[in-house]
């Protein structure tokens, strides 16, 4: 295949897709590239089925390779290993947009790999991974009803600005990642400053009006390879068995949708299941593993035909109820705050732990290293939906939980200058029944109003959901597991009283329209405000205090020509303060001085001794030093750390000393007087001048 190429302008820059030049073993691979920024992605699709495959095992893996940026990867073993947790995070960014537009009846296995090749510190590459894997597909002859085009939008000095630069990302309000097809949108994610419904609605709309542009290109890409569509076999569908099971089982599925309690309506269904198989599994030896599926379908059937005729939901709530809130807090005593956050049958634990500087999270990235001193952490045991499983590493799924509660609280936290704790938040899910990520950000509010860290305002967190036939449609309010599972959409938001912070959305369908987006984005700001209510009862504001086990921090700033006599030969002297002290002592580049320990006197001896080196020392002034070498001459008194100055024997007392060590020894503290400094800033001490005669 010789090579293809197509361009589109999007904004201020050109993105270029190519294909036919690498990869070509590969059903579809296709270099995308904008400014000095070219990622590769390719498609391939197994030809093989598992025997009894029912469902569409797709995989996504996106890796930056840190040759692109012209690095070596730190470490012993100097090369990529695991991926990073923003790996993790652009693999579900991409999977999620292209997975609803798979045919349902397609269950080949389909991996779709992608490599930053060269990256440039203007792109943010995980916007081209998604357009790069969505034309990989589009060329390969793989089922698929895209393509898909992706953008990030920003919102700089009131401007909306489409793939903004890193640079530009800094003072934007908006952080927006939107997927869609021409048609409509598919996923949205990201994090925003306390914005308005309205403003959020705006972005999308910008950014649907360039995908359309980007899916234009992806065509007369795919036209131009004109690549034969893959014959593949559908998943088995025994007509007969789903009639049978229809005849037979629908009225017990359907008793069972108003059952209320999970682990009864889970129960209840397995035993449906499992009568069923039992039942007629001679009759259709070859296809009864289907009856689950078909069951399935039926639960979804009845459960949606009730909502949308009836407004009726499994639990018995209207669609924009939100489920009964329990909260307590302060339940963990030697945690810094904790707080648990109950709704419904889902039910999160927070904990918050306040460290120092040292404690901040240092990242080996393509860009460089950078540090993170705010950090949330998802845990999603097996326990939590009453199974046994898999436990030790972290899962894709609690990464990306994880990374939204994290957004959704980002914004209301203190400056580093005005509370300069490293700050790391936990949610132990302990229940789960649905939205458990917008519990997390909950009770992470809630922990930290318990631990007294000075935020701006709460946040609270909610899941909407869509039951979409036709025209005819029905928004919920905090959707259950089943919901989730049956339903049409994830939406996702997190925000204050006054605007949203963070925000995700998952579509199962083909799309939304503006019109549902903005409904959704209402019911979903009334529902906010309930459960922000039911948290302002229990806990209205942020604690007075820090708890008084949690560690005590200081900031002095000092002159940039300081830094180097603070921390000293080899770190001599800042080492030297922290063992005298006990403090934990950080210094920054641009002189910011962080001081931590467990108690207050600590701090203050760590600070009284970096005054003492960065003040320039005063002729006339009096000093408490310590004798760091005795001559026969005099002895050397070190009257602040790094600085000596010298007693000569002849200023060691009023009487004539005829022995320095009979007066004064190495180590001991002794009180003199600066007389002198020379032109070479050699300090000339008196100990008489010191007395009292």
């Amino acid at each position: 295949m010789s090579v293809v190429d197509t361009s589109v302008e999007i904004g201020k820059d050109r993105i270029g897709f190519s294909t036919g030049y690498l990869a070509k073993q590969a059903d579809g691979a296709v270099t995308v590239s904008c400014g000095d920024a070219v990622v590769f992605a390719s498609a391939v699709v197994s030809r093989e089925l598992r025997e009894d495959q029912d469902f569409f095992p797709l995989t996504v893996d996106y890796r930056e390779k840190f040759y692109s940026a012209g690095k070596i990867p730190g470490g012993y073993i100097k090369r990529e290993g695991r991926p990073s947790d923003r790996e993790t995070l652009t693999s579900r960014l991409t999977d999620r947009p292209l997975r609803p537009l798979f045919p349902d009846d397609f269950v080949n296995e389909v991996q779709i790999i992608i490599y930053v090749l060269s990256a440039d510190d203007q792109t943010q590459t995980d916007v081209l991974a998604i357009n790069a894997a969505s034309a990989a597909l589009s060329v390969s002859g793989i089922p698929f009803h895209g393509p898909v085009g992706a953008v990030r939008v920003g919102k700089v000095n009131g401007t909306l600005v489409v793939n903004p630069t890193f640079k530009e990302m800094e003072s934007s309000e908006i952080d927006l990642m939107v997927a869609g097809t021409k048609k409509a949108v598919t996923m949205i994610e990201g994090s925003s400053k306390n914005v308005t419904e309205e403003a959020l609605l705006e972005a999308i709309e910008f950014a649907h009006k360039n995908i359309e542009n980007i899916c234009s290109a992806q065509v007369e890409l795919m036209q131009k390879v004109n690549k034969a569509p893959l014959q593949y076999v559908p998943k088995a569908n025994d007509k007969a068995l789903a009639q049978e099971i229809r005849d037979k089982y629908f009225s017990a599925v359907n008793d069972l949708v108003s059952v209320k309690e999970k682990k009864d309506r889970e129960a209840g269904f397995k035993a449906i299941v499992d009568e069923a198989t039992a039942e007629l599994k001679e009759k259709y030896p070859e296809s009864i593993k289907q009856a689950y599926g078909i069951l399935d379908g039926i639960d979804a059937e009845i459960m949606r035909t009730r909502i949308l005729d009836e407004g009726k939901r499994a639990d018995g709530r209207v669609l924009t109820e939100i489920r009964p809130i329990d909260i307590k807090i302060g339940v963990l005593p030697r945690a810094h705050g904790s707080a648990v956050f109950t709704r419904g049958q889902t039910q999160s634990l927070g904990i918050i732990t306040l460290g120092s500087v040292s404690d901040t999270q240092r990242i080996d990235a393509i860009e460089g290293e950078r540090y993170k001193k705010y950090m949330f952490h998802y845990n999603f045991p097996p326990f939590s939906v009453g199974e046994t499983g898999r436990t030790g590493g972290t899962g894709r799924r609690e990464i990306g939980h994880g990374m939204l509660a994290e957004r959704a609280l980002e914004y209301v936290l203190p400056g580093q200058m005005d509370f300069p704790y490293t700050i790391r938040i936990v949610s132990e899910i302990l229940e789960s029944n649905g939205s458990s990520s917008m519990a997390s950000v909950c009770s992470g509010s809630l922990s930290l109003f318990n631990a007294g860290v000075p935020v701006k305002s709460a946040v609270a967190g909610i899941a909407m959901g869509l039951i979409m036939e036709g025209d005819k449609y029905a928004i919920l309010s905090d959707i259950m597991g089943i919901e989730d599972h049956l339903g049409d959409m994830d939406f996702k938001v997190a925000g204050t009283g006054t605007g949203i912070t963070a925000f995700q959305l998952d579509i199962k369908i083909e799309g939304i329209t503006p019109e549902i987006m903005r409904k959704a984005m209402q019911q979903a700001k009334e529902g906010r405000l309930h459960i922000l209510g039911k948290m302002a009862d229990v806990l209205p504001a942020p604690a007075k205090e820090l708890p008084r086990h949690a560690p005590r921090i200081a900031i002095l700033t000092v002159a940039q020509d300081k830094i180097g006599a603070v921390i000293g030969p080899g770190g001599k002297v800042i080492k030297s303060i922290q063992e005298e002290t006990g403090a934990d002592v950080n210094i920054e580049d641009d002189g910011v001085v962080t001081v931590s320990a467990l108690g207050a006197d600590a701090i203050e001896r760590a600070l009284a001794k970096i005054r003492a080196i960065v003040e320039d020392v005063e002729v006339g002034k009096i000093y408490t030093g310590v004798v760091k070498k005795v001559m026969e001459y005099g002895a050397f008194v070190e009257i602040s750390p790094g600085k000596e100055g010298l007693v000569h024997i002849s200023k060691l007392d009023f009487n004539k000393v005829q022995k320095v060590t009979d007066v004064i020894h190495e180590g001991d503290e002794v009180t003199v007087k600066v007389i002198g400094i020379d032109r070479q800033g050699r300090i000339d001490l008196s100990r008489k001048d010191a007395m009292k005669r």
